[in-house]
C-alpha cells in the first residue's frame, strides 16, 4: 500500500536503482543525506508513518537487512567499529519524511571527539551519564 506524494513509497517504483537490497517486506538504500560512509536506511514496502505502525513479519524483514548490511559494511570497509540504530518517531523527535524508516550509521574510531552517551547525544548534556543515576521515583 504507498500513499501519494510519499518519497519512500514513489522510490520504491521509480528511483528502484537506489536500492541496495531487499526482501519482501522491506528493503535499504543508502541515506541521500549521509552522516558517515555507508550511512543506510531500511523502509518497510507498506506505507506507515513510524516504528510503531510496523507489523511483527516487517520488524523481522527490516531486521535481516540490517544483520545483512552490517556484515557487507564491515567487509567493505575495516575502518568501522561501531553502528548506531535508531528512528525518529514523530515531528519533535526529528522526522521529516512521513514514512517508517531505520537508520544503520556506521561509526569509526574519531568520527566524534567524545562518542559516550552514543544516542543520549540527541538531546544535548545528555550524553554524559557518569554520575549518579535518577531513581525511578525521581523521573
Amino acid at each position: 500500500m504507498s500513499q501519494d506524494g510519499c518519497l519512500f513509497c514513489e522510490l520504491q517504483i521509480s528511483d528502484r536503482e537506489r536500492i541496495i537490497a531487499e526482501n519482501e517486506l522491506a528493503y535499504a538504500v543508502r541515506d541521500g543525506f549521509p552522516v558517515s560512509r555507508y550511512h543506510s536506511l531500511f523502509i518497510p514496502k507498506r506505507h506507515t508513518l513510524d516504528f510503531f505502525g510496523l507489523t511483527s513479519e516487517e520488524l523481522v524483514a527490516i531486521q535481516a537487512l540490517i544483520q545483512d548490511q552490517k556484515k557487507l559494511i564491515e567487509d567493505l570497509d575495516a575502518s568501522v567499529e561501531g553502528f548506531n540504530v535508531g528512528m525518529n518517531c514523530g515531528e519533535i523527535a526529528g522526522q521529516s519524511i512521513w514514512h517508517c524508516h531505520v537508520h544503520l550509521i556506521p561509526r569509526r574510531r574519531g568520527d566524534v571527539k567524545n562518542p559516550r552517551g552514543g544516542v543520549r547525544n540527541i538531546i544535548s548534556g545528555k550524553g554524559d551519564y557518569s554520575g549518579n543515576p535518577l531513581r525511578v521515583e525521581d523521573l
